[in-house]
């Protein structure tokens, strides 16, 4: 079987959004036909990404799937994924029939342009992950931007246009530095090539400069303190699904790009920025915790959290230990779920009260029993409680940082005790106490259709608690080729890149 996995993966929701665009307008059906389009395709992008799976090979540190032909002249179409990217292609699959059937009552303007837009951010973020060609990756790093911006600006809260704005400028303004090292590496490797690229030795003085602009994008699209003020403001404003997407995948393509490119093309210059980096994500998880701490929109909790989980990410993949990274990748996708389905919570709520401030809640274990238990499961994995997948990755990027510097790992050890405030504190206000609110008396627990969202999200945050092999043994080798790379690069004189 040769047929083109990957390119059918990556574009099959485009080729949906283009059979939704012949939805005539003034089809009285047209809502309904553009939400079911939407369903099925991206169910079965779904299927076609979990073949994908069953055909890999995690024992092989190289690219698989590769698909490569003539494009631009100096770039080529070039397609491949290996264990650090296939988790976030599935990863992106998956969460995108949740999404959709997440909106399925929320959205009720613009139906058929919003399922355009998800379905084309989903061509724009599995080709992100899948690219392997500088020219095509940033491409599809940027296009995501697009529909993203649309969502938040058409789609969202009262203040959507200053968010959407904010979010595309920060992210806009820290890619440019991007393309300018993307040139700089063109003349001098000759090549666009990520996989030719990987083996070619930059010069320390390139190598420094380019892991500065890289960093500049990467650390903005995580993000990272303290150019993080972007998110709180495009999660509180943006609809639910718009929300989980931007914390449960975009946020990740900031880790996917270190891991991608900063460590393993500019390996010398990873390890002399480090401590840097070490600083800022011990700020950002102390600091963005306290933050949390003091919020009174639900959403803005959340986001900061998100804030906080990404230093624990951003700590580990460069401390450069196999514990780190793995924990890293593992802590990536635990969030994605985690963090994914805490937003589908508070979703469920403002979709039956229309208020996110905490102190419009209290006392829903009276009314809606189902949904504090998922609601407690899903706090509980945030905080990284063991027997969930957040303690997975926490725990492995602790243990890893700790072999590079203890202190640093002991520092970020205290935002293992604010996420436990920060979150109980939450779950405590809005699910605990008398049922006082008027507007809570009657509100109803979770649906059919609201069930059918988070059962899956639930198996997943349980099973990856318990038995977090299938992730980590997807990425072993090809995290085991990384460290092996970057502890040659920087202990050989004279050797400053090239994979083996």
């Amino acid at each position: 079987m040769n047929w083109p996995i990957l390119s059918v993966t990556t574009f099959l929701p485009f080729v949906g959004a283009l059979f939704i665009m012949l939805v005539r307008r003034d089809d009285p059906t047209g809502n309904g036909t553009a939400r079911w389009v939407a369903l099925w395709t991206t169910l079965v992008t779904f299927g076609i990404s979990l073949a994908m799976v069953m055909r890999f090979d995690p024992a092989v540190a190289e690219f698989q799937f590769v698909e490569k032909h003539p494009w631009l002249g100096f770039a080529n179409y070039h397609m491949g994924v290996d264990g650090i990217s296939l988790p976030f292609v599935i990863l992106t699959t998956a969460l995108m029939p949740i999404c959709i059937i997440a909106s399925w009552t929320a959205i009720q303007k613009r139906v058929k342009e919003y399922m355009i837009a998800f379905l084309v951010l989903e061509t724009l973020m599995v080709g992100t992950f899948s690219a392997l060609d500088l020219v095509l990756f940033y491409l599809f790093f940027e296009g995501g931007l697009i529909p993203m911006f649309l969502i938040i600006g058409v789609w969202g809260g009262p203040r959507r246009v200053y968010a959407s704005f904010k979010f595309f400028l920060y992210t806009l303004l820290g890619s440019v530095l991007m393309l300018l090292a993307i040139m700089a590496m063109y003349w001098q490797a000759g090549s666009t090539d990520i996989t030719v690229l990987l083996r070619h030795e930059f010069p320390l003085n390139l190598q420094k400069w380019a892991w500065v602009a890289f960093f500049a994008s990467f650390a903005v699209k995580m993000p990272m303190w303290p150019v993080h003020t972007w998110l709180p403001d495009a999660h509180v404003e943006a609809p639910t699904a718009g929300s989980v997407i931007l914390a449960a995948i975009l946020l990740k393509m900031g880790g996917y790009g270190f891991l991608r490119f900063s460590l393993p093309m500019f390996p010398a210059a990873s390890h002399d920025f480090a401590p840097i980096v070490f600083a800022l994500s011990v700020v950002a998880i102390v600091y963005t915790s306290l933050v949390a701490l003091m919020q009174e929109d639900v959403k803005k909790l959340i986001a900061y959290s998100s804030v906080a989980h990404m230093g624990f990410v951003t700590m580990g993949i460069f401390a450069a230990t196999t514990q780190g990274i793995a924990g890293g990748i593992f802590q990536m996708v635990s969030h994605g779920i985690v963090s994914g389905a805490l937003f589908l919570c508070v979703g469920v709520v403002y979709d039956r009260i229309h208020t996110r401030e905490i102190a419009a809640y209290g006392g829903l274990v009276n009314r809606m029993p189902v949904y504090a238990a998922v609601f407690m499961l899903f706090t509980m994995a945030n905080v990284g409680l063991p027997g969930t997948s957040g303690f997975v990755g926490e725990f492995l990027t602790l243990i890893g940082t700790f072999k590079v510097n203890p202190n640093v790992a002991a520092l970020a050890t205290l935002g293992l005790i604010l996420s436990a405030c920060y979150a109980l504190w939450l779950y405590r206000k809005m699910i605990f106490g008398a049922l006082e609110k008027p507007a809570l008396a009657g509100i109803k627990d979770l649906g059919l259709r609201e069930l059918v969202i988070f059962l899956p999200l639930v198996v997943l945050t349980i099973l990856f608690g318990v038995a977090p092999k299938p992730v980590l043994d997807m990425s072993a080798a090809s995290v085991a080729q990384l460290v092996e790379h970057y502890n040659l690069a920087v202990k050989t004189p004279g050797k400053t890149a090239g994979l083996p």
